[in-house]
């Protein structure tokens, strides 16, 4: 059972995440999630809490993320993680690396 494309949405200064991101998609949404946090006019808080897989791609989306902003020097979090995304960072050493994640390890 599929899911659909996964999308990613700015609305105010939330991007929310929803959707099976796989090794296929995740280029795409990070493409479009950087369009949208270029066009967004301050501080974001990504919701992951629709996002339906726990992926080693989607880590490297939200690395790519936090660079921009950083880049942008724009304040950027990430929220609503799942505990499986949660764990793939803690085991690949990432939870210091993405702001949001540190505090559930």
């Amino acid at each position: 059972m599929s899911s659909g494309a996964p999308t990613v949405e700015l609305d105010g200064s939330i991007l929310r995440v929803v959707g099976e991101v796989d090794v296929d998609s995740v280029v795409i949404l990070r493409n479009r999630g950087e369009q949208l946090m270029s066009a967004a006019p301050g501080p974001l808080t990504v919701d992951l809490s629709g996002l339906v897989t726990a992926h080693s791609a989607v880590l490297s989306m939200l690395l790519c993320w936090h660079r921009l902003a950083l880049k942008n020097q724009t304040a950027l979090t990430f929220d609503g993680a799942s505990e499986r995304l949660l764990s793939l960072a803690s085991l690949s050493n990432l939870q210091d690396q993405i702001p949001g994640f540190a505090s559930h390890s």
